[in-house]
Parts: C-alpha cells; structure tokens; sequence
C-alpha cells in the first residue's frame, strides 16, 4: 500500500493506493462505492486479471484517504484525476461500483465499468417524502441534531465533513451525462439490488449509446461473489 499527495484548490490529500502486476502494460483503475475502500475490489478482482497492472484508490474520506472539507462528485473527479496524472496512469479502463461510477463516468475513460452505479434519481416512497416534511417542519425547533433519527443508515458513524458530502452527492441526477458518454461501456448489477434497482441499470443501458447491460444474482454487492463471471465476460468482449 502506498499514499501519493495531491494538492486541489489549495487543500492537502493523501491519497492511498495499491497497484498490483505492476509489470503488465494496460492498467484498469478500480473505484469503490460509498462507506466502502479499495480492499473490497481488490479482494474481488484482483485474482481474475492478473494479465492486467491493476490500480485500487481509496476515494477521499474513506479507507486510508484523507479528506479536508465537503466535497461534491465533480470535486471527486477532479483530485482523482490529479492523482491518476502524478501517477502517469492513462484513464483507459476504470471500474466504480455505485458512488465510484459516477467518478468514473466523471473521469471519461476509454472503457466504463459500472457496477450497480449511482447516478439515476428515483422517485421516493411516501414513506420517505413524509419524513423529510417533518424532518423540515421540526428542523427550526430542534436544529441539525434531529437529523440522526431520519437519516438512513449511510450516515451512521460519518463525521461533519462526510455527512455533509453524503448531502452533496446523494441526490445527483446524472442521466445528462450517462447520455454524453460516447465511448464503450460495460454495466454490470445485481438482479435483488435495493440500493440501487435493476430498473437504474436499464436506464443507464438506454442513455448510454455503446453499453452493454449484464444481470447477475445478488443484491448491491454481487460482485463478491460474481467477480469471475464479470472478468470472463468483460475480457472477452474487451
């Protein structure tokens, strides 16, 4: 494990990495999803892409990745792909499951690989859409400390700084820019997926011109346990 500084608008990150089969010469970038770090995808992959160099990021605030303020996906994009320049590693093939997909798509690679990606708004249920009316019919009388007792449980154990990035990034529509993707994509999901259903993936398949949608058993982490499948068929349709 190594950790390369980069330097973005004035602010200081460390960001961790692994590279693995540092002797092969195309390199396939790995993103994590949100509350997860790079550990998870290489312990998924790695084993099945030993023909590939292979390059495992900490996105910042998670695993060993430092963060300084809150940030938003396009300020994600934007100190990742410093980092990928201090790095000399050409943004060929990148793989992002959820939150890292829409880094991913951010970062405009010759081939995307997304993993049941974020990016696609669904409508809330009225469960939802009631408790954030009352959530803001109380906020005036309690403040931000309410939040804890409506919040879902990606921001348990969050900080300020990634609390308020979780706010910044959760409710992005990104379909205008799965839409301009205009080069090679490989969607991959998980059919029993909650986090993020199966009906985003046919979304993302309809506004990306060049993609190629896979449906796997499995919730939002699949990949555990699909990852050779996946490897297989990305390598021979590469």
């Amino acid at each position: 494990m190594a950790s390369k500084e980069i330097i973005q608008n004035n602010s200081k990150y460390d960001i961790s990495y692994e590279i693995q089969n540092n002797n092969q010469k195309e390199c396939i970038i790995f993103l994590h999803g949100w509350g997860s770090n790079k550990e998870i995808m290489r312990d998924s992959f790695a084993k099945y892409l030993a023909d590939f160099k292979l390059l495992f990021i900490d996105l910042p605030g998670f695993g060993n990745s430092s963060i300084v303020s809150a940030l938003s996906t396009k300020e994600y994009a934007q100190i990742i792909d410093l980092f990928l320049e201090a790095l000399h590693v050409e943004k060929n093939i990148i793989f992002g499951h959820s939150f890292g997909g829409k880094v991913a798509l951010l970062l405009n690679p010759d081939v995307l690989v997304l993993l049941s990606s974020a990016g696609i708004l669904n409508k809330k249920s009225f469960k939802t859409r009631f408790k954030i009316r009352f959530f803001k019919m109380l906020k005036p009388l309690f403040g931000e400390s309410l939040y804890k007792f409506f919040a879902t449980k990606d921001v348990d154990g969050l900080d300020k700084t990634m609390y308020e990035t979780l706010k910044n990034v959760v409710n992005e529509d990104f379909s205008q820019y799965f839409k301009d993707f205009k080069k090679r994509a490989f969607i991959y999901w998980g059919k029993d997926d909650k986090a993020v259903p199966l009906n985003n993936a046919v979304a993302i398949d309809s506004l990306i011109k060049n993609s190629k949608l896979r449906v796997y058993e499995g919730d939002h982490f699949f990949f555990l346990n699909n990852a050779q499948k996946i490897c297989k068929d990305f390598k021979e349709n590469l």
